[in-house]
């Protein structure tokens, strides 16, 4: 991918910007939270932040508080 230098103004080939996604299924979200009943012990478990957490269960519609009372 070719970036314009802010300071000369040059392009330069960069290999990557950011880090990669981190894709984790909604079912193993669940999963880890039903098996440690909290959420910042399940993202332990999973190596994710616990925000992450939060967000892909949003995106399908669920609260961490659905999840654990099941």
């Amino acid at each position: 991918m070719k970036v314009v230098c802010q300071n000369c103004g040059a392009e330069v080939i960069v290999s990557g910007l950011g880090r990669k996604a981190f894709n984790m299924p909604v079912t193993k979200v669940c999963d880890a939270l039903l098996l440690r009943r909290d959420v910042p012990a399940a993202a332990e478990k999973l190596g994710c932040d616990p925000a992450y957490i939060y967000k892909v269960l949003k995106a399908k519609g669920l609260t961490a508080k659905d999840i654990i009372k099941k």
